[in-house]
């Protein structure tokens, strides 16, 4: 099996040759150890490669770059009709960090719906088509819907302790902003499930003691099951970047549509173990992000989680990936021990 067709053939729930191992794109430094991974098995995730266009016709969007002190900044300017919206990013290698949120007070709740309802989506496959051609068969390219409404609006637009405070006092606003982000969202199901795009992330992310398990239950989860009927409905597949404590909402995903729980990262570093997730998420595929804190361990430890991973799944439902980034002096090593015991595991 090609490493592409391993991974596929895991998220069916159809037979594999041995345990996918994959990793994000931009995890894998360019060199002889990778081209060895790469020969070995190991699966490229390309992750959120677009399959639509957003069209705004008439709010503009625009951004300038600047140094202060020595640090690259961006300012990004939304201009809508009631005013603009501003936020301010810091480049950071392959991604960037907020450190200004665009929800600054009561005032930017009308600016943001203007912008939100605004937006029209476009199918855009020509692009990942070709790229998915070009890439070839040790690459798999991942769609995405985007975060969920509520998780949107508290980290993404106002972060946390603003948020707090707008749920007090001006919840009902926050209600109207996740109630016009669902009726964009239900117009961006059926494009996506329409793509060339197998599989789709849809969220994610979500800590248990901000969120709780209330929210998740309330502005969460029926949306992933609103995506997922409509995936399903053209064979296509749902998950969710669920990388943190989840035992407060493990019984609820459990009932979700969603088809595989990818990131997920089992104890020492969160509060399930990999077994209690395969027992929960019965019909689940778990694509796991390989604990980040055995990345300091022993190689014989690294072998040996590696080992009881696959003992546990009995090769199946499992597939074994890297979304963090591991230590520059140990990731050679480290994946040449995963890679070399998931290859002494051959189902075929």
């Amino acid at each position: 099996m090609t490493p592409r067709k391993r991974v596929v053939a895991a998220l069916k729930g159809e037979k594999v040759d041995k345990i996918p191992f994959t990793i994000y794109e931009s995890k894998l430094p360019q060199c002889s150890i990778e081209r060895q991974l790469r020969n070995e098995g190991l699966c490229i995730v390309n992750r959120n490669y677009p399959v639509f266009k957003v069209v705004s016709p008439n709010v503009s969007y625009e951004s300038r770059s600047y140094t202060e002190k020595g640090i690259n900044y961006v300012r990004h300017f939304i201009k809508t009709k009631y005013g603009d919206l501003t936020y301010l990013t810091k480049p950071a290698g392959f991604t960037s960090w907020t450190v200004e949120k665009i929800f600054k007070g009561p005032e930017d709740y009308k600016k943001l719906y203007a912008m939100i309802k605004d937006q029209r989506y476009e199918p855009d496959y020509e692009n990942f088509l070709k790229a998915e051609k070009e890439l070839g068969e040790d690459v798999i390219l991942r769609a995405g819907i985007g975060a969920s409404p509520l998780h949107q609006i508290m980290i993404g637009w106002m972060g946390v302790e603003t948020f707090a405070i707008e749920w007090i006092e001006r919840r009902d606003e926050i209600e109207k902003l996740v109630e016009i982000q669902v009726k964009k969202l239900r117009m961006i199901y059926e494009i996506v499930a329409k793509s060339p795009a197998l599989i789709a992330n849809f969220g994610g992310n979500e800590t248990g003691s901000v969120m709780g398990r209330e929210r998740y239950e309330k502005y969460v989860l029926p949306y992933h099951n609103e995506a997922a009927e409509v995936f399903h409905r053209y064979g296509k597949l749902l998950g969710c970047h669920l990388d943190g404590n989840n035992k407060v909402w493990a019984d609820l995903v459990a009932k979700s549509g969603l088809d595989y729980i990818e990131a997920f990262s089992p104890a020492p570093d969160t509060d399930m173990t990999f077994e209690e997730a395969f027992e929960m998420w019965k019909d689940k595929v778990l694509w796991i992000n390989f604990p980040s804190s055995l990345h300091l361990a022993s190689i014989e430890e690294i072998e040996k989680t590696t080992q009881e991973f696959i003992n546990i799944s009995k090769g199946s439902r499992l597939i074994i990936g890297i979304t963090e980034d591991i230590p520059e002096d140990r990731w050679q090593e480290n994946l040449l021990a995963i890679s070399r015991v998931i290859n002494k595991n051959n189902f075929g």
